[in-house]
């Protein structure tokens, strides 16, 4: 008599179940996190070319809407949005809504590639003044 060892097909059914279900429990966190680090991409960016304002700033008493060649020096073409590291957003400056760009800066990092399903939070900005903001739906202290 012949014993066979091995795996019935219910027995691999209910592992493919069990694996699905965990699968489809732990998708959608993942993807929070994903998400959420590329928020951190995009706040560093800014924060990283609000300090060369900044210095800017101290220098030339007014700020600057260049963050190119010419103005801030981040490496790209004269009045180009600047690309966060990790290419998730692309950021810009303008001067503040009712102010000149002498007083105030705000620059917003516009979202990009897989960042574009970051609905909850959007666009992300911050101004000389130090206002944070978000074009969401989530409230300011999710996104920021």
């Amino acid at each position: 008599m012949f014993h066979h060892k091995g795996f019935t097909l219910i027995e691999i059914m209910i592992v493919v179940l069990i694996i699905g279900i965990i699968s489809a429990l732990a998708y959608p966190g993942y993807a929070n996190y994903v998400l959420r680090a590329g928020r951190a991409d995009g706040q560093a960016m800014l924060s990283s070319i609000m300090q060369a304002q900044e210095r800017y700033y101290s220098q030339n008493q007014t700020y600057v809407t260049n963050l190119g060649s010419g103005g801030l020096g981040f490496g790209v073409a004269q009045n180009a949005a600047v690309p966060s590291e990790d290419k998730r957003y692309n950021i810009t400056a303008a001067a503040c809504s009712g102010s000149t760009i002498a007083n105030c800066v705000v620059l917003t990092a516009t979202r990009t590639g897989a960042q574009l399903t970051d609905s909850a939070c959007g666009n992300l900005s911050l101004d000389s003044r130090g206002t944070k903001g978000k074009s969401g739906t989530a409230a300011l202290g999710e996104c920021w």
